[in-house]
Parts: C-alpha cells; sequence; structure tokens
C-alpha cells in the first residue's frame, strides 16, 4: 500500500457543512459508502488542488464499476469567503460529477478538519491584493465506521490510489 494506514484511526467529526444544494452535509451523516475520500482545499489555489482533485477523478476511472459505486469523494473548500457551497459543488464535479463539495464557515471547516490531521487558516496577503490559504494537502480514507483509516500525499499518482482504494475495499474498509 503506497498510502499510510492510521493505526489508531482518526475520529471524523460530524459537525454540518453546507453542499452545493445549501443542505447541511456531514462526513459522518451523509457519507454512506465503504470508503469516502476526503480532500481539504480551495478553488483559487494555483498548484496542489487542482493535481490532487485530477488524481483523484482519474483514480475512480481505474476502479471497475463495482468498486467505482463504492467510493465517495468530498471536496471540502478551506476557503469559505470565496468558495461558497455552490462555487465549492461546481469546482468538484467539473473533476466528476460524481464529486461532492462543501463549504461553510472557516471555524466549522477547521473543526472539520482538525481531527483529520488537517491544518486549515488563511495565509498570507499577496501583492495582488487576494491571499493564499495554508491547509494540509493529505487525501484522508474515511471507511463506514466513520473514522479516517488511511492517508495520501499530494505526490500520490492515479495508479497508486486506485490501487490502494482496490486494496481498503477488499479489506472491507
Amino acid at each position: 500500500m503506497t498510502g499510510t494506514l492510521l493505526e489508531p484511526p482518526f475520529e471524523v467529526n460530524g459537525a454540518a457543512l453546507v453542499d452545493g444544494s445549501q443542505s447541511p452535509y456531514s462526513l459522518v451523516e451523509d457519507t454512506d459508502d465503504p470508503l469516502t475520500l476526503v480532500f481539504f482545499g480551495y478553488t483559487h489555489c494555483p498548484d496542489i488542488c487542482g493535481t490532487v482533485m485530477s488524481t483523484m477523478a482519474s483514480a475512480m476511472t481505474r476502479l471497475s464499476e463495482e468498486d467505482r459505486s463504492d467510493v465517495g469523494v468530498v471536496f471540502v473548500t478551506t476557503d469559505p469567503q470565496r468558495d461558497t457551497p455552490a462555487v465549492s459543488a461546481d469546482y468538484a464535479t467539473n473533476f466528476d460529477p460524481g464529486f461532492v463539495g462543501v463549504s461553510g464557515d472557516l471555524d466549522t471547516i477547521s473543526e472539520v478538519a482538525r481531527p483529520l490531521g488537517i491544518a486549515v487558516e488563511q495565509g498570507d496577503k499577496l501583492p495582488s491584493g487576494g491571499y493564499d490559504v495554508t491547509h494540509g494537502t493529505q487525501i484522508i480514507a474515511v471507511d463506514a465506521d466513520d473514522q479516517g483509516i488511511a492517508y495520501w500525499s499530494e505526490a500520490v499518482s492515479s495508479a497508486q490510489l486506485a490501487a490502494d482504494i482496490e486494496h481498503l475495499l477488499s479489506e472491507g474498509a
């Protein structure tokens, strides 16, 4: 396995975020798949976020139809000031129509991210007047028991990620 298995697993915080239809969305209550991949990022990210989202989308195309139906993908914005629920949802579904994009207030996003080992904070002001957002770049695997059981760095390839997903599903994730 390329990713890192978490022993003990991370507990997932069930605080409600907001999906593209303005409905509450919880990583505990609304993720029923045997495996859910969660990535915290933002739509204005100049580099890593788009790469990681593309990697996850490509990994999904490598899975069998059966395995694909057992995996959910959730993009959680780390920049709710610019990434409304609708913007986050559009961003996620542009990579794959089955992906879910959510937003919320920064305190709630940080509350959900922290137990998964993801730090989130508004970063430095840019000369252009905008700002960067500082966030972890890991993909977290959440199982059906609402525990973070594995993670991958942003450097994982789609082939490695797909192989690991198949492994986790075969192990009963």
